[in-house]
Order: structure tokens, then C-alpha cells, then sequence
């Protein structure tokens, strides 16, 4: 069983303390959190300790592995910590907000053989997974256009927009990520474009709330993606590939699958109400593949180079918005590698 700690009590890692709670491999051991009343809600929720002292999360003697859900601009140094300590981590993206500063961070935790996991947790989607395996398996042929769909029901918080780093960095970067692991090439360039329409206020921060992002992939084949603030229906995502084979498709989730007919209309169910409600399931899964994966000694996947690389393609893209023009994406090489 992996004694874990986690860092963050805030929404996401509230989410994540439960599923550390439940999980039969797991002694869910500590939580911190900067709002030490925070921490102790979740603790007494969830029947752990909680910490006002970080240095007690990477403690050895008492944490085998650490989650790093605390605020962005604290994970390079967690990441640090929980390599000193010989602790393997799992940790939400990104590694940092500047790219040059993420690279330090991986050269600094390989030179320490530490091993972290990042939690991009789309991978571990029940429907992505099979049309990955699918597209892997050729049964749509060489792949010559992928389109994926990504909008949310409600414009965040200003207060949020302005510190998120922007929708390519914040949004678009999970589905540059599944790009890579669906078809299993690194894009070469990205053409991205945008619009604040569901709020104006959005562009004072560089910022848009509309936004299409085309990627190449090596072979010429094209991937696009069109990622939305706010929609009037739900949240709405979803994924197909075409290829030299045929088609494939993990398609909108419903929130049930009884229709009613009438004599001039069909009513069915709509949309999930959000984003976490759509994806919910995830987090767990990724708990569970970096259990096993800590259990085991096998490679943590999606990797330290996986999160860089989804950032890479990230920045590239956020040029591209205020360039107007396409973007060669550098993959940067940690020097450590």
C-alpha cells in the first residue's frame, strides 16, 4: 500500500483527496494546503491528517509518493522537493507556466532519477482509450484528419482568465496532449486563431474565448481543434479520426439515452452540465494506472517529457494567436536527457 500525501485542498484537489480515500492501494497519510483551514476540512471529510508544515509531505519515513495539486506556480518546487526525497509524484499540469522554467525542473528530477507522472486525464477517458488503441492497431488506416472538440458551458471568472495563461495553455493543452497519444506523433507546426465573443472583457488580458487551432502532424496529416468558453447547451467534447481506412469516433457523452417521440419533434437528453461532470471518472483512472505504475517500477506514462512536450505545442500555438500566422512547434530537449 503507497502512503500519500497530497498537496492542495482547493476544488481539484478536493476531488482528488476522495479518490486517494477510496482507492484500496492507497493510505491516503497526509494533506497541505497554503489555507491550513482548507487542509483540515479535507481532512476530517476524508479521516487523514492534515499538515501546516510542507516538509511533512516529504517525509520519507511516513509518504511514499506525493500529488502535486497545489497552485501552479508551486510545482516546479514540489517537484523539486519530491525528487530530493526519493518520492515519485503525481502531478497536474503544468510542470511550470514558463517553458525555460519547466525545463530546469525536468533536468533537475532527472538528474535525481525521480520519477514523476503527469495527470493529463484525458488519456485515461474509457472512449479515448479505445479509439487510441483502434488508431494503433490501423483499423482506420494511416490517419490523414483528426478533429476534436472541446466547449464549455460558462466563461470562467475574470479573475481566473487573467492568471490562467491563456485558453491554449489552460484548455487546449489537454488536447494537444491527446494529439500526441492518439496518433502517436509529435505536430510540427500550428496555425491558431480566436475570438472574445462570449466576453469581450477577455481580450484586455490577450486572451480569447473562441478559438480553432490547426497542428500538422510529420506525415502532412492535419489535426483540428476548436476549443469554446461558453456554449448555450453543455459541455460538449469529443473526438474522431479519419484515415486512409475509415472513421472513428468517441462522440458527445448524454447525460441519459432515453428519447421521447412526438408527432412533429424527438426530445432526448442534453449535454453534461460541465466539464468535471463529463470527465469525472478520469481522475480516478489516473490514480490508479500511477498506483500500479509505483507498485510495479514500470514507466510512468504520460511522462515529465510528455507534459513538456504538450507545452511546447501550448506556446507555439499562443505565438500563432497573436502572430496570425502558422508557428513551427520547438520541442525543447531537457539537457539532462
Amino acid at each position: 500500500m503507497q502512503r500519500m500525501a497530497l498537496l492542495g485542498a482547493g476544488f481539484i484537489g478536493s476531488v482528488h483527496a476522495g479518490n486517494l480515500a477510496a482507492h484500496p492501494g492507497v493510505d491516503f497519510a497526509l494533506v497541505y494546503d497554503v489555507d491550513p483551514d482548507r487542509a483540515q476540512a479535507v481532512a476530517t471529510r476524508y479521516g487523514t491528517v492534515a499538515t501546516t508544515k510542507i516538509e511533512d509531505a516529504f517525509d520519507p519515513e511516513r509518504i511514499d509518493a506525493v500529488f502535486i495539486a497545489s497552485s501552479t506556480d508551486s510545482h516546479a518546487d514540489n517537484l523539486r522537493r519530491a525528487a530530493d526525497a526519493g518520492l515519485a509524484a503525481l502531478c497536474e499540469k503544468p510542470i511550470d507556466k514558463d517553458l525555460m522554467a519547466a525545463i530546469d525542473v525536468v533536468d533537475y528530477v532527472t538528474a535525481r532519477d525521480g520519477r514523476v507522472m503527469m495527470a493529463f486525464n484525458r488519456r485515461f477517458d474509457r472512449d479515448y482509450g479505445a479509439l487510441q488503441r483502434a488508431v494503433a492497431a490501423g483499423d482506420v488506416g494511416d490517419v490523414e484528419l483528426i478533429q476534436m472538440t472541446s466547449r464549455g458551458p460558462v466563461v470562467p471568472p475574470l479573475d481566473y482568465i487573467k492568471v490562467s495563461g491563456g485558453i491554449m495553455r489552460d484548455s487546449a493543452v489537454h488536447f494537444f496532449d491527446l494529439t500526441r497519444f492518439i496518433a502517436g506523433a509529435d505536430p510540427v507546426e500550428v496555425f491558431a486563431s480566436g475570438s472574445a465573443l462570449a466576453d469581450p472583457r477577455i481580450a484586455q488580458y490577450d486572451d480569447v474565448d473562441t478559438s480553432a487551432a490547426i497542428l500538422k502532424l510529420p506525415s502532412g496529416a492535419l489535426v483540428q481543434i476548436d476549443s469554446v468558453r461558453r456554449t448555450a447547451y453543455g459541455y460538449d467534447e469529443r473526438i474522431e479520426v479519419m484515415g486512409s481506412g475509415g472513421l472513428i469516433e468517441a462522440g458527445r457523452h448524454v447525460t441519459g439515452t432515453v428519447s421521447r417521440y412526438g408527432a412533429n419533434s424527438v426530445v432526448a437528453n442534453g449535454m453534461p452540465a460541465g466539464w468535471f461532470e463529463r470527465v469525472q471518472p478520469t481522475y480516478a483512472a489516473t490514480l490508479d494506472i500511477f498506483v500500479t505504475s509505483v507498485e510495479t517500477g514500470s514507466p510512468f506514462s504520460p511522462s515529465l517529457t510528455d507534459g513538456l512536450k504538450a507545452q511546447a505545442i501550448a506556446e507555439a500555438a499562443t505565438r500563432s494567436l497573436t502572430s496570425g500566422r502558422s508557428e513551427t512547434i520547438s520541442y525543447p530537449t531537457p539537457r539532462a536527457e
